[in-house]
């Protein structure tokens, strides 16, 4: 295998081989110029992530500055999708996230680690292990989600949070490492916030 095949298929690989950095450069380019819109030109990155990221549905939005190993590359992003400022995409590997999940500031998504044996991280070698977000998903500020962990559908991750480990579908998550609080429960349907109820005749939509 290439190195650039074994950078996805969770091999160990040197990713500083000539054709990876290539690839990789343009990426970053591409990255450089949406961190540089306007942030009334809506469209213009609406139309820019189209190009740079493997997949992305209808209705996304990522606030910049985005940044990424390959500029998104190899993200795969469902349909209304939001990120606030600062998200980190360590996508050396493949990085899926469903529709509807909302991204806090400054979290980290990493799929690249690094042998713990010191002669091989001496040498550069470095793996890659996809992560899977699920649909409808909330992941609190600052939180860090590590290689080769998958976060079911509708779950939210706490501010600040280092998921190391799978995290199951329908539960509020925290801590570091993160462990399931508790699932989300019928409390859940009548109060948003502490005390504060849920008004559904109020709601527009």
């Amino acid at each position: 295998m290439t190195q650039k095949e074994k950078m996805v298929s969770g091999d160990l690989y040197l990713p500083d081989d000539e054709d990876i950095m290539a690839e990789q450069l343009q990426c970053l380019d591409r990255l450089y110029d949406f961190n540089l819109t306007r942030p009334t030109q809506l469209d213009k990155r609406a139309e820019m992530l189209k190009e740079m990221f493997a997949e992305i549905g209808e209705n996304c939005y990522i606030e910049p500055p985005l940044h990424a190993n390959w500029g998104g590359a190899h993200c795969h992003f469902g349909k209304c999708v939001y990120a606030n400022f600062n998200l980190t995409l360590v996508d050396d590997s493949h990085i899926y996230v469903g529709d509807y999940t909302m991204i806090a500031p400054n979290v980290v998504i990493a799929t690249a680690g690094h042998p713990i044996l010191p002669e091989l991280r001496e040498k550069q070698y470095q793996y890659n292990m996809p992560v899977h977000i699920g649909r409808n998903c909330w992941i609190g500020a600052g939180a860090l989600v590590m290689p080769g962990v998958t976060i079911g559908d509708n779950t939210v991750i706490g501010a600040g949070s280092v998921v190391t480990k799978d995290i199951p579908a329908n539960v509020v998550a925290v801590g570091n490492p993160c462990r399931v609080l508790r699932e989300i429960n019928e409390h859940d349907r009548e109060f948003y916030f502490k005390d504060k109820r849920i008004n559904f005749s109020e709601l527009e939509r």
